[in-house]
């Protein structure tokens, strides 16, 4: 049997958000082309890297940066831009 065709007011909105706070749920981290990495001696622990980030990707333990999560980040750059002792470096995957 034939599938009906559908019309165009018929078709689900794309995109749309239909439970709040599920970003969690979908690991986008293989978007990425590069990857931050963060050098432990030039680091002083500012957490701009934490208030920028749009993927909220920045581990943070006992007020320090403690790494990325590498599993929603998707290699944007803005924690290495923003950093002011340029202390992240945009490695290649």
């Amino acid at each position: 049997m034939a599938e009906k065709k559908k019309s165009w007011k018929e078709i689900p909105i794309g995109g749309k958000i239909t439970e709040a706070g599920n970003a969690e749920q979908y690991k986008t981290g293989s978007w990425r082309t590069f990857r931050p990495e963060k050098n432990e001696k030039k680091c002083i622990n500012c957490l701009f890297c934490w208030i920028y980030c749009p993927d909220s990707s920045i581990k943070v333990k006992d007020s320090k940066m403690d790494g990325f999560d590498y599993e929603h980040c998707k290699g944007c750059g803005i924690c290495a831009s923003i950093c002011p002792v340029k202390c992240i470096d945009m490695v290649k995957e």
